[in-house]
């Protein structure tokens, strides 16, 4: 499992959610409930602003291993928040059977 960095602890029950492919997050929030995204959120989302500033002291061709699970998790986060604020459902409404599957990740 993943560690953070240890101003971050407190999310280590989440590390889980530190994916590194978009794939890999999408897959994660469609097998999760609410509730679990909802509990991740919670957690993670008042910890945003710290997180960024965080991660703002390291290039981002040369954050440490935490820092990298930290920023994964941040992204995460990211695909979390539509399902927890404005869907109240891991799928994209009215999408029917359509699937999302990304073949070449972002270059980040």
């Amino acid at each position: 499992m993943a560690t953070l960095p240890t101003e971050f602890a407190d999310l280590e029950p989440y590390a889980d959610w530190c994916l590194e492919f978009e794939r890999e997050r999408y897959a994660k929030r469609l097998s999760s409930s609410m509730d679990e995204m909802q509990a991740f959120y919670d957690a993670a989302f008042p910890r945003l602003e710290a997180a960024m500033a965080h991660l703002d002291r390291y290039g981002l061709d040369a954050l440490p291993d935490e820092e990298r699970h930290l920023l994964w998790l941040c992204y995460s986060l990211v695909n979390v928040s539509f399902p927890v604020e404005v869907w109240r459902q891991p799928y994209v409404p009215d999408s029917g059977a359509a699937r999302m599957d990304v073949v070449i990740e972002p270059a980040v």
